[in-house]
């Protein structure tokens, strides 16, 4: 808040405060893969329009109303709400509320960095000419339904048809799944964020998803993903160091570290990694002790 009164959005575009993990200097990176950030969105500012190389998500952490246009459809974000920007597609953000907004900005900016592909194009045009009402595309793609290919409906390019997964919707199934099931002692209680058009990942280099763990259940190793508490506390030992969990902390676990986490009380986490950029490459693998 401090540095959004001293920087306004017209001299630095956006107030985000990078997460740089002091093992990484000069990176602006939490993992060697990925980026995260919290940006602040104060009532009245409009970012200019751009698109670029890089996968992005945006997961809100506080306020509601601010909002994410892609390709002139604005996504209104609300705490806990997913909004997926993927690779060179236009998108432009704002807030037309009268409070600040704080979101979690997820990028693959370290794996497009070493390949040497970041390329960034500003539109001429602020702000993108509105193409659809809010939340069209949750309409059109989010109920297991999708428009006839080759329709005048189907506007959303038909590998990317869903950007906007509601806290609402995702903590109602979290919490469907864990009357149904007994959790898995690796992960709790969890479920993966798709892209509906493959059911793959939502983006092609990052993966995310959340979890509920039970008051007092302990998960097992391993790990490598950037958190965020949602709701609850409780405990993370990172290679046998502890650190306490509460609601609205960002954790980072490099990988082949060893992560267990116990519930304090019902703990709910959203998580982001670079698994599906590993899995194209043929490098995930995953052991259970």
């Amino acid at each position: 808040m401090r540095a959004g009164a001293l920087i306004t959005a017209e001299q630095a575009e956006w107030h985000a405060l990078i997460m740089e993990n002091p093992q990484l200097p000069n990176s602006s990176a939490a993992t060697p893969s990925l980026y995260a950030g919290l940006q602040l969105i104060l009532p009245g500012e409009i970012a200019p329009c751009h698109r670029h190389t890089q996968s992005a998500l945006r997961f809100g952490v506080e306020g509601s109303g601010a909002f994410t246009a892609l390709d002139g459809e604005k996504a209104v974000m609300r705490p806990f709400d997913l909004v997926r920007t993927p690779n060179w597609q236009w998108h432009d953000r704002g807030n037309t509320s009268d409070e600040p907004m704080i979101w979690l900005d997820g990028l693959d900016i370290p794996i497009v960095r070493f390949f040497a592909a970041s390329v960034p194009e500003s539109l001429t045009q602020n702000p993108y000419p509105e193409t659809a009402p809010p939340s069209d595309t949750l309409a059109r793609y989010g109920r297991n339904l999708r428009p006839f290919s080759g329709s005048a409906a189907a506007r959303r390019p038909a590998d990317l048809p869903l950007f906007h997964y509601p806290f609402a919707e995702w903590r109602a199934a979290l919490g469907a799944i864990a009357a149904a099931d007994a959790p898995d002692p690796h992960l709790g209680h969890a479920l993966e964020f798709t892209n509906p058009a493959d059911g793959g990942p939502i983006m092609p280099r990052i993966a995310a998803h959340v979890r509920l763990l039970p008051a007092g259940f302990p998960t097992r190793p391993p790990d490598g993903t950037i958190f965020v508490v949602v709701s609850g506390s409780g405990t993370a030992r990172i290679n046998g160091q502890e650190f306490s969990l509460m609601e609205r902390d960002t954790l980072f676990v490099p990988l082949w570290n060893s992560l267990k986490i116990e519930a304090g009380s019902e703990l709910v986490l959203f998580g982001y990694s670079d698994r599906a950029a590993q899995e194209k490459l043929g490098l995930w693998r995953e052991l259970k002790g």
